[in-house]
């Protein structure tokens, strides 16, 4: 089958705009990929002539299952090399997915299944996102924004968005990870800040930008 570093970012862009909405909008994909709608449109019927997604013009796209099958196998190897270069070579959470976007498309599977063996076969990556199985069923959890959550809420951070580094950066700083376990003590819907504790700190109280905010994917602990 056709590949390309082209084709495969669109198939993993749709996967995961498929886990907010089904089918996906092509406007929504255009957005994601920072492209003009037309150049998406274009790229769809691409997808659809090598059975990776099924399209239909004004009712979106769906991945096909050789689609599905595609995008988590470029997710796996992003989410292993971020982790490899975290763990074994001590790259910052802020850098790794940058580095691990231009390796992700070039990566062997003997050398995907060698990292993977180095480190002992991780469920996580360093942003707290979950790390799709070599083969068999990957059912990703569902979280929810931290701005969506009210004062008193009792919150546990799994997964934090990795694309913007200096965000990360921002969050690393305040120590924003995933398995921190906060409670926001003042969120007004129209402030720009949430104001949060941190378990295990107590008296300590930080407040922080709603933008940076919601970056953070987390549980409500009741």
């Amino acid at each position: 089958m056709e590949r390309s570093v082209a084709i495969e970012d669109y198939v993993r862009a749709i996967y995961q705009l498929q886990q907010q909405e089904k089918p996906v909008a092509t406007t929504a994909l255009a957005r994601r990929m920072s492209v003009a709608p037309a150049s998406a449109t274009g790229m769809l019927k691409r997808l659809h002539g090598l059975r990776l997604v099924t399209h239909e013009p004004y009712a979106g796209v769906v991945l096909t299952s050789a689609g599905e099958q595609m995008a988590l196998e470029v997710i796996r190897h992003h989410r292993l090399i971020e982790t490899y270069l975290a763990q074994a070579l001590g790259v910052s959470w802020d850098q790794v997915h940058d580095e691990a976007h231009r390796l992700e498309h070039h990566i062997s599977e003997a050398l995907e299944d060698r990292m993977a063996e180095v480190l002992g076969h991780p469920h996580r990556d360093p942003h707290g996102a979950m790390i799709p199985p070599k083969d068999g069923p990957f059912d990703p959890p569902v979280y929810r924004l931290l701005t969506q959550f009210g004062s008193g809420a009792r919150l546990i951070i799994r997964e934090v968005m990795d694309e913007d580094a200096e965000r990360l950066r921002a969050l690393g700083r305040l120590g924003l990870r995933p398995d921190v376990v906060v409670t926001v003590l003042l969120a007004e819907p129209e402030a720009a800040s949430i104001t949060l504790g941190i378990d295990g700190l107590a008296g300590v109280s930080l407040v922080v930008e709603r933008s940076l905010a919601a970056a953070l994917w987390v549980d409500d602990l009741g």
